[in-house]
């Protein structure tokens, strides 16, 4: 028997047990106390069935008891807020969730308490616990892939506000926009020219064909940018909307370290380029915000789950 395994049967510490709820997939991890990865399993997510994608989870938690013992309490992560007025999902765009009564369902089914927070909330807490923003007082946490989304967390703890906005970046207009990107593309959200618009993988493959490009995916236009004039183009927009974006969140929450995320966080030039770029609309003499990948990539959001604090 392994010596986590002795400790947990001993009933000196229980798992920190998380749940990534994607819009694919639904992932579950089990963490010891100090972080190590006690077991991960993950399964399809039903599409569109509430009562399917709760059985699903319920599902996961009965394996991971089996597996490690019984989490005296369970944190998810899943793409949308916890709304303070109805105690409902709101603003999920896995739309089965909206206006259900999640936490309730699923403390009814487990049997313990539930902690739900923003997949991007939890991402960022992730790598401000013991990823690439530990030991830093101020990390904002920044998703870019299908969507564009962040979370705030000070001192260790997930920055929420009375809302439940806190870090929804992604919904705000581009800043300092020129005569082109006015009023920019339209947003599910209802508004035109989101940050989330321009940025999101999607709204870089929209920039490059509304230019004259050709359909490409962001993948493939960042793998051409060094051959294809058109390609070089579209990500030298992107660095410079990226970097007036995040230049936008310094301005106000000035924070210590941006883990940049997702899938176009990938992209390795990021690093050097953005923050030599923004220093070119941050409203200070010297800019010192680190710019970083993410330590745990993928993982961060099911792992920032396990480390709610409840």
């Amino acid at each position: 028997m392994t010596n986590w395994l002795k400790k947990m049967n001993s009933g000196l510490n229980c798992p920190r047990v998380g749940i990534d709820l994607g819009g694919t997939k639904i992932e579950i991890i089990a963490l010891a106390p100090d972080g190590e990865e006690l077991c991960r399993q993950r399964v399809p997510t039903p599409q569109g069935n509430y009562a399917a994608t709760l059985d699903a989870m319920v599902q996961l938690v009965d394996r991971v008891d089996r597996q490690v013992g019984r989490a005296e309490a369970i944190g998810v992560g899943m793409p949308g807020a916890l709304s303070v007025k109805t105690g409902r999902i709101k603003n999920a765009n896995s739309t089965c969730l909206i206006d259900k009564p999640l936490r309730e369902d699923l403390e009814r089914r487990i049997e313990r308490r539930v902690a739900l927070a923003n997949d991007a909330n939890c991402f960022a807490l992730s790598e401000a616990t013991d990823g690439a923003g530990a030991g830093h007082a101020v990390v904002f946490g920044v998703i870019i892939g299908t969507g564009t989304g962040a979370g705030v967390v000070v001192n260790g703890k997930i920055l929420t506000g009375p809302n439940a906005i806190a870090g929804e970046w992604g919904h705000n207009p581009l800043p300092w926009p020129n005569a082109s990107e006015v009023p920019g593309p339209e947003c599910y959200c209802g508004k035109a020219g989101c940050i989330e618009t321009w940025l999101s993988g999607p709204g870089m493959q929209r920039d490059h064909l509304a230019v004259g490009g050709t359909q490409l995916t962001a993948e493939q236009i960042v793998a051409q940018a060094q051959m294809d004039t058109a390609c070089h183009a579209t990500l030298e927009r992107y660095y410079d909307r990226l970097a007036r974006g995040l230049a936008s969140v310094i301005n106000i929450l000035d924070p210590d370290v941006i883990v940049l995320g997702g899938g176009m966080g990938n992209i390795a030039a990021l690093y050097e380029e953005i923050p030599r770029r923004w220093d070119g609309y941050v409203f200070s003499d010297q800019v010192d915000t680190l710019l970083v990948p993410p330590r745990f990539g993928d993982s961060s959001g099911v792992r920032g789950a396990a480390w709610l604090n409840f």
